[in-house]
């Protein structure tokens, strides 16, 4: 009796005491929901299709000092340099090659005379040649090309590719003198190019693995690909507002940022395994108890709203825990924790309010007991995986939704 709370201590002495987990806001909710789950899942779909937008125009870069914060030395560094030679100079194409002789250094030359005089290229430096200490071996020759942009402007990553694809071959052609196109800047849009080139790969393997893991867990194909395909669209909604704000600039005074720029590279990888784990989680959660529910009741439409009314209030609870603790990253004042700080703290608010506690009870009301069906030759291959526990599994015969009492549960 001591565990319990004054107000529950008087609901049992008058023999009104709840023993269900289910939450009464939460199944006004799931009530709702079930009386029109189509229009929920139109709605729903439409604003994370909304907030996507933006991730459609992303740029992957690197930011460079002009987006630290004002008062920072290196801020201040930056707006002096280009102050007086120009945003450029904070970020230059190097032109390098290997020269063997007065014939390759003529070469060369020639190639920065060529880049020097491609519009958008405000200033080149003489060709600086330097002899190989070894004998027979050739020396090197080098050049440093100032864009009108900054590095992190489109201007100057159009620039390089226009540069490497187009001008050095063509002032190279027959010289025999191979230049390459480097500095900082390239560098940067090169790893952004190889980690643009592998993000489908580390999607289909993980989303592959995921799918086949709940495929074992809840026998059904239903459940796996509305989990995957609301994944990648609750990751999208975040990457677009994440461009929004810091490379659009939408909102992003309220941050304190000044200066907007290219997403870092690295951050959709990150950003995604980060969310694909806590939205799994969250997935996992619902569905399991949801699958408890179809066995105990064989009706999706009631497993469905008590499945959601027992777990919407833990999985928002965890949620806001989340936001809060992601939220806090903005108060750093870095730009790159800035942005998981927005990143991660919008995805969860998006994947637990919009995703889990609306499109996927939506959609699994339409679809009924369609979200159950597994092919049976597939289902003999599969292995069973039980994480809701042996007792969701026992066959019971179902009963009233007013009269059925929740089984305790090994999960």
């Amino acid at each position: 009796m001591r565990v319990l709370r004054r107000r529950d201590r008087r609901a049992l002495r008058d023999g009104k005491l709840r023993t269900s987990d289910e939450s009464p806001g939460w199944a006004r909710w799931a009530g709702s929901i079930q009386r029109r789950p189509a229009a929920f899942a139109a709605v729903a779909a439409g604003v994370l299709v909304l907030l996507a937008i933006p991730f459609l125009s992303m740029r992957l870069g690197s930011a460079d000092s002009g987006s630290d914060p004002a008062g920072t030395t290196t801020r201040k560094a930056y707006d002096l340099l280009a102050k007086g030679f120009g945003p450029g100079y904070n970020g230059p194409l190097q032109l390098v090659a290997q020269v063997s002789g007065p014939a390759d250094e003529a070469a060369f030359a020639r190639v920065e005379r060529a880049v020097a005089s491609t519009p958008g290229v405000v200033g080149s430096t003489r060709p600086v040649f330097i002899p190989s200490r070894a004998p027979g071996l050739p020396g090197v020759a080098l050049a440093d090309v100032y864009p009108k942009g900054s590095p992190q402007d489109a201007s100057t990553s159009n620039l390089l590719h226009a540069v490497r694809d187009r001008v050095v071959p063509d002032a190279e052609r027959g010289s025999g003198v191979h230049v390459l196109v480097g500095g900082q800047t390239a560098i940067f849009d090169d790893f952004a190019t190889v980690l643009s080139r592998k993000l489908p790969l580390f999607l289909t393997i993980v989303i592959g693995l995921s799918f086949l893991l709940l495929m074992c867990v809840f026998r059904s194909v239903v459940i796996p690909t509305i989990a995957a395909l609301m994944n990648l669209l609750s990751a999208a909604a975040a990457f677009g507002v994440v461009t929004a704000v810091f490379q659009d600039g939408t909102g992003s005074s309220l941050l304190g940022i000044d200066k907007t720029g290219p997403i870092e590279a690295f951050v959709p990888v990150f950003m995604f395994a980060i969310l694909f784990g806590l939205s799994m989680d969250y997935e996992v959660f619902l569905v399991t108890r949801i699958y408890e529910e179809w066995h105990r009741r064989r009706d999706n439409r009631e497993a469905v709203t008590h499945g959601l009314a027992a777990t919407g209030r833990t999985i928002t609870a965890a949620a806001a825990i989340m936001i809060l603790v992601f939220g806090a990253f903005i108060l750093g004042g870095q730009r790159i924790i800035d942005l998981f700080g927005v990143g991660l703290a919008s995805a969860v608010l998006i994947d637990a309010l919009i995703v889990r506690s609306a499109l996927v009870p939506a959609l699994m009301l339409i679809l009924g007991d369609a979200n159950w069906w597994l092919p049976e030759r597939l289902g003999r291959l599969l292995p069973h995986l039980r994480v809701e526990g042996a007792t969701a599994r026992a066959a019971v015969r179902p009963v009233p939704a007013e009269r059925a009492v929740p089984e305790p549960s090994a999960g």
